[in-house]
């Protein structure tokens, strides 16, 4: 379901389907990334765990797959004076859709 804004928003499913969060964003990789940010991150992005997140579009059958991670990164130099020093910084990668038959 599309809001006014054209954000959709997306249900982050456990392995046991149980939906524990819900992100927003105009596609699914923007809510995934949400999602990713959210993970225990690595020390760097080589060293982060790969972590599968599972996102049902709500208001259809759609399940998208990403595999996510993050990682820790010190902050810009012309960071603004409210951002720490060391910031979490995440990626996904696409790994399919899927579709729930309940």
């Amino acid at each position: 379901m599309v809001r006014e804004d054209g954000k959709r928003n997306f249900a982050l499913r456990d392995s046991d389907g149980e939906e524990t969060s819900v992100f927003s964003g105009n596609t699914p990789r923007q809510a995934a990334l949400k999602a990713a940010r959210r993970l225990e991150p690595g020390s760097s992005e080589a060293d982060a765990d790969r972590v599968e997140l599972k996102l049902r579009e709500k208001g259809t059958d759609k399940v998208h797959i990403y595999e996510g991670w993050a990682w820790e990164q010190t902050a810009p130099d012309d960071k603004p004076d409210w951002m720490p020093d060391e910031i979490t910084e995440a990626n996904v990668s696409k790994q399919g859709i899927e579709h729930l038959e309940e």
